[in-house]
């Protein structure tokens, strides 16, 4: 295996390999490590590599394996942590100035149980100030590159995760999701990822924005994406929102198909506005789930009416936690995170009480919808990525921060915690990717995981790269 193709080498292919010592973790480390240099200075996908961290772990995975010690579920096996989660020794920054020389002394649950797995800890990957826009481009850390055509955007917050995967820089990334921050960059990128149901991944610190960031996987593959969750999955003291359950067993029953599954299709959740070729590739995509044996229905919902609710919660929530920091450093943070912030800070407490109440509601509106259907399927994204340093398409209508017209199949599934996930569904006319949204009833992880399987199985992805090499 060549050192680029063991580099785009799933983590399920892999692990025997490495459990039977026909593969070191320190070669396959090494392999990773040398492609990150190669490519991380046109792409811009990490933001640190711990390359002796990871080195060590390598070393120690390798003397485990030659020992006939017990092996983790992931062991010797590369994963990336986006910058907004807490590694321990390891700088968090937020893509901030504020937090530039932050280091946690604790790993937040979920990175402890992937390193606790065997897993080799190899470095942060970009995100936005504060993982704040649907974006990549950071005033401490630059843009992130899409690997399909390095002139366009990976989309946010988790943009560095994205390209990491669609180019090869290891199998495994984390990747958060508090308005489509895993599914707008998997689209984008080409890649797949999946939103857990909230309180699957436990999260340290609780993000402070009523109860929608989701942390998951950002994978080349589906059964990827299911071994790394059932890694982070399950309850955690530290996270009082965590879901009471054990992880189900995602890998091990991921090959059930969608044969008999009740599947609504949205083309527009109501009346939001998709790009044509957008729209055309993602139906075709949906035919595939017919000839698999579901039962696919066009639907019409009315999910598309909650902009007015992210319009005014998503900028209240960030000027709660980050206004105190305009005073002293504004000029070094991003003007449109800045112009949130100050639209939040317009909010008044009683309008943002109103407009809570509003989306407790909300779930009542979709909850019928999966009273009788098994899953939805919808585009992840209205639009395919676009050029770098723009915050909505030139097509589009134009704001000082609001980016969430183009993005805004996302959010609502936040709103309700469901599981939701992106899938590559084609590519447009100028080669970049677009994908398929699968949204799951609340708590049916393991349906949408099964059915992005049974997709993929169909619609292979997994030998289409960029060209980099």
């Amino acid at each position: 295996m060549s050192p680029t193709d063991l580099c785009y080498a799933p983590a399920t292919k892999l692990l025997p390999l490495i459990r039977s010592k026909k593969l070191s973790p320190v070669e396959l480390t090494k392999a990773v490590l040398a492609r990150i240099e190669t490519l991380n200075p046109k792409l811009n996908a990490f933001c640190l590599v711990a390359a002796d961290h990871a080195m060590k772990a390598a070393r120690e995975a390798e003397q485990a394996v030659m020992k006939r010690k017990k092996l983790g579920a992931i062991h010797g096996i590369p994963f990336s942590i986006k910058d907004l989660a807490f590694t321990k020794g390891v700088r968090t920054m937020s893509g901030s100035h504020i937090f530039a020389d932050r280091v946690p002394d604790q790993d937040a649950p979920f990175v402890r149980r992937l390193k606790d797995a065997g897993g080799i800890f190899i470095g942060k990957t970009t995100t936005p100030e504060f993982g704040w826009k649907a974006l990549s481009g950071c005033p401490l850390t630059g843009d992130t590159h899409n690997p399909w055509d390095l002139r366009m955007n990976t989309g946010g917050s988790s943009a560095g995760a994205g390209a990491a995967a669609a180019a090869g820089l290891g199998p495994l990334h984390h990747g958060s999701d508090g308005a489509g921050s895993i599914r707008v960059p998997s689209a984008f990128c080409g890649i797949f990822g999946h939103k857990p149901s909230y309180g699957r991944v436990p999260q340290w610190p609780v993000s402070n924005n009523d109860y929608t960031t989701h942390n998951g996987p950002m994978t080349r593959t589906v059964g990827d994406a299911a071994l790394m969750l059932s890694v982070m999955a399950g309850p955690d003291d530290w996270d009082r929102t965590s879901l009471d359950a054990a992880p189900a067993d995602y890998v091990g029953k991921l090959s059930r198909g969608v044969r008999g599954l009740r599947v609504a299709w949205s083309p527009d959740m109501g009346g939001l506005p998709v790009d044509p070729e957008v729209a055309g590739i993602v139906k075709r995509a949906v035919g595939a789930f017919k000839d698999l044996g579901a039962k696919v229905e066009e639907v019409k919902t009315h999910f598309a009416e909650t902009h007015d609710m992210i319009r005014m919660m998503w900028p209240a929530h960030y000027a709660g936690s980050w206004s105190q920091y305009l005073p002293k450093w504004r000029d070094k943070m991003d003007p449109g995170f800045v112009a949130c912030i100050e639209d939040g800070l317009r909010v008044s407490l009683a309008d943002y009480i109103d407009m809570r109440g509003r989306k407790m509601a909300h779930w009542d509106s979709v909850r019928p919808l999966f009273e009788k259907y098994d899953l939805l399927l919808t585009p992840s994204v209205s639009v395919a990525a676009f050029p770098l340093g723009r915050l909505n398409p030139e097509h589009w209508p134009q704001h000082a921060w609001d980016w969430i017209g183009w993005a805004s199949f996302s959010y609502p599934f936040n709103f309700t915690g469901q599981p939701a996930c992106s899938l590559p569904a084609g590519f447009t006319k100028a080669g970049l990717p677009v994908g398929l949204q699968v949204v799951g009833r609340r708590c049916a992880d393991l349906t949408v995981l099964q059915t992005a399987a049974a997709f993929e199985g169909a619609r292979p992805w997994q030998q289409k790269r960029p060209a980099l090499d």
